[in-house]
């Protein structure tokens, strides 16, 4: 019933309702995810991961049918300025729904911060902030709000931490979109549950407070995530290429060129990100 709400086609049309597909979906998933095993004592510790499970789930038909729509698209057109051009429109209607689980997930964190709800992204969080102390970190996020991590690092490792982690990121966007082009929504909606225990941290868990806290991260955090999205293109390119039997063929060469193109830029922006979140992010806010 989920997947009828919303058809990919009228998505490309209207962008902007992914927005409220995408807080329907996050805050859908919470509340069963709460419902179903908040009183078990074995998987409520792993709620977090179980949240971003049920996210995707209702997420991957709008998703699927997406790609499936692009296919054609994906082998018709060439160079990377034609190719961006016919999948903006897709592009932007992912943006929105990641956009959706961004607001949900953090929304959630601050009025639901139990132990376990985002225990996972919070531990996340503090092996990139506080590598030397995650146990510590882990414990302190878990009861308190927002308390200042650059001390822990110097610029240059916090930068190295971010822009590797960031790559790491994009790697696992490319194998999972080669694999299985809809499964790379399972490492978008991941990020969106990490960026939203980062925003309920620096919200010292105040809804008053969530409107910046939603500023200070999306700064940095949209062009990432665009940079991901880039990045499942790119893979579902080659990955189409292949299934239909070109690797011996120019097309193939021109298509794999094109998808090379597309994570050079893909890099880069991630790096320009990774410069926002750790020099200008912390001068605005």
């Amino acid at each position: 019933m989920l997947e009828l709400l919303l058809s990919p086609r009228k998505a490309q049309k209207h962008p902007w309702e992914m927005f409220l597909i995408g807080i329907v979906y996050a805050s859908l998933a919470v509340f069963l995810v709460n419902w179903i095993f908040g009183s078990d004592a074995v998987l409520v510790k792993y709620s977090g991961i179980l949240i971003v499970t049920f996210t995707v789930m209702f997420s991957l038909p709008f998703v699927y049918y997406s790609i499936k729509n692009e296919e054609e698209r994906d082998i018709k057109y060439e160079g990377f300025f034609r190719i961006y051009k016919e999948h903006s429109r897709a592009l932007l209607s992912l943006m929105w729904l990641f956009l959706g689980f961004v607001v949900a997930f953090s929304f959630w964190y601050i009025m639901l911060h139990s132990n376990y709800n985002f225990k996972a992204q919070i531990e996340v969080f503090c092996q990139i902030n506080q590598p030397g102390n995650v146990e510590g970190c882990v414990s302190q996020y878990q009861t308190i709000g927002f308390v200042k991590t650059t001390g822990f690092m110097t610029a240059k490792a916090k930068l190295l931490a971010i822009f590797s982690n960031n790559i790491y990121v994009l790697i696992f966007t490319l194998v999972f979109s080669l694999i299985f082009g809809a499964g790379a929504i399972f490492i978008l909606a991941w990020n969106a549950s990490v960026i939203a225990a980062a925003i309920g941290i620096f919200s010292k868990s105040d809804l008053a407070s969530l409107p910046l806290g939603l500023a200070r991260y999306l700064i940095h955090g949209v062009p990432e995530i665009a940079a991901y999205f880039i990045g499942a293109l790119a893979g579902g390119i080659v990955s189409i290429a292949v299934i239909r039997h070109e690797i011996k063929s120019e097309k193939f060469w021109s298509v794999l060129q094109d998808s090379l193109n597309l994570v050079i830029v893909e890099v880069i922006i991630l790096f320009l990100a990774s410069l926002i979140e750790v020099f200008v992010t912390p001068i605005l806010f």
